[in-house]
């Protein structure tokens, strides 16, 4: 299924490579991974637009909603019915809130599996020699210590540096969420970048920077109705 997206991904990190060696020289693949990544996301740039245009318009229409519930509380076709009409004579959906967030996964599965496969589209793959400083980009932080490396070891301390990255990302990422048990879930990300490739932590890195970065101009852009 992932094989002729991994292929293309594996062109565009490569090509992306050569392009920034004669100014990032060994980081080169790491920098076109984060290049990759900003590139994904300002594709998927127009959905989060209408994503917080949904969440205003949601909110503009919860008093309505409430009235229809109340409504036709008994008769929960009539309320399914009532809810599309609302939906639809106001141009907001439901699912607005959605996609964005979906269409992100098969790029993050994609980069975790540019650096899982050792043969690609026939051919050794060769970003799998490529490393972040001392760190393997094809390693994953759990495997590293479990083989025996120690905690300060140089490629561990690569690791250690991007958990504390993401953790300070989170925090921001947390801040602009209502309190509650959902401002845990942007720390996800750092026990997500213990298990999968040093490659696919830093394509998380990237992409929960511009998350909390773009919800931050969204939230001025297209601040809740009053």
């Amino acid at each position: 299924m992932f094989d002729l997206p991994v292929s293309l991904a594996y062109r565009a990190v490569s090509g992306l490579a050569g392009l920034l060696a004669p100014l990032a020289g060994g980081l080169a693949t790491a920098a076109a991974i984060l290049v990759f990544t900003l590139a994904v996301r300002l594709a998927l740039a127009p959905l989060a637009v209408a994503q917080a245009r949904g969440r205003r318009s949601q909110a503009r229409l919860l008093p309505q909603m409430k009235e229809l519930r109340d409504r036709h509380a008994g008769d929960p076709a009539r309320l399914r019915r009532e809810t599309a009409a609302l939906y639809s004579a106001e141009g907001a959906s439901p699912l607005a809130g959605c996609l964005p967030a979906l269409l992100q996964w098969p790029f993050f599965l994609v980069m975790y599996r540019l650096f899982t496969r050792s043969v690609i589209a026939g051919h050794q793959n060769l970003l799998l020699a490529h490393t972040l400083l001392a760190a393997p980009l094809g390693q994953n932080w759990i495997g590293l210590v479990g083989g025996g490396a120690g905690l300060l070891a140089p490629a561990s301390l690569v690791f250690l540096g991007l958990f504390a990255l993401l953790a300070a990302v989170a925090w921001w990422s947390a801040r602009q969420m209502p309190a509650g048990p959902l401002r845990l879930v942007p720390f996800a990300t750092v026990a997500a970048a213990a298990v999968v490739p040093l490659a696919a932590g830093l394509y998380l890195l990237a992409g929960s920077a511009w998350t909390a970065g773009e919800r931050a101009v969204l939230r001025r852009r297209f601040p809740a109705a009053a």
